[in-house]
């Protein structure tokens, strides 16, 4: 099943060992505009009530970028904090539902991740990338911060390199120091060897006890049943400083380089 979503599309489908893969696509570096969002979290939601589905693998199209993070074009459009809200809660609905989701995620980085490209491949239950998956948080250098990504990211990777990330918003991370600060449990240095893996990885998950991995990701996500209220309050908060003068100069001069 494809969702087009105007310039970009999600991509479902499911395998006859119960692996159902929802692939985002968009010709900007992978980067996220609002109905993309939307598309991707009804995705996981449907994904996590289809009877077949033991596992879910989230991932991007292409061999470059897994994700440019938020789109430019939207975020300039932005005219007041309502419309600010509403974009920045797109990346919210894709964490939560990866979080209320009863199936693991799987999540395949074969590119560099920026903002809320991070915040996805944090989110998922367990995310293998390839050696140029490098990472960066460059939300404060457009002027906002990675309000929205950033429980997802704290609790992946914990909170002096979260820190470090958010704070230091132009230096990108590599995939090694990704790698051993937990945000992925294996890094490869093919998308072969990493498309090897993932494959092994998911054949197991969906040959393994539903309700045992339900249970187990009851576990994983314990102590975050308050996002489903700190997440939009985030979004707010981003939805509000993308109006400011600072913001709107910055993502000119990115734009203007892209």
């Amino acid at each position: 099943m494809t969702k087009a979503t105007g310039i970009g599309r999600v991509e479902c489908n499911l395998d006859q060992q119960g692996v159902l893969t929802i692939q985002f696509d968009h010709p900007a570096s992978n980067s996220l505009p609002g109905s993309l969002l939307s598309a991707l979290a009804d995705s996981i939601d449907q994904a996590g009530k289809e009877a077949g589905c033991r596992v879910i693998l989230l991932k991007s199209g292409g061999s470059r970028a897994f994700c440019a993070g938020a789109s430019f074009d939207e975020l300039i459009d932005i005219q007041d904090e309502k419309q600010g809200l509403a974009f920045f809660s797109g990346f919210s609905k894709v964490i939560l539902a990866i979080r209320r989701s009863s199936k693991f995620v799987v999540c395949r980085v074969q590119g560099k991740a920026v903002g809320g490209g991070v915040g996805i491949a944090a989110a998922a239950d367990i995310t293998y990338g390839t050696h140029h998956a490098a990472v960066k948080l460059s939300e404060l250098a457009i002027g906002i911060g990675p309000f929205v990504v950033g429980p997802a990211v704290e609790r992946k990777v914990g909170k002096a390199a979260f820190t470090a990330m958010a704070i230091d918003a132009t230096s990108w991370y590599s995939a090694e120091w990704a790698k051993s600060q937990g945000l992925y449990a294996e890094v490869f240095q093919t998308t072969d060897e990493l498309d090897q893996a993932i494959n092994d990885l998911t054949r197991q998950l969906a040959s393994s006890s539903p309700e045992a991995m339900e249970e187990l990701k009851n576990v994983f996500w314990e102590g975050t049943d308050h996002w489903e209220k700190l997440l939009p309050e985030r979004a707010a908060i981003s939805g509000k400083l993308v109006l400011s003068e600072f913001t709107r100069s910055a993502i000119s001069r990115f734009k203007s380089k892209a």
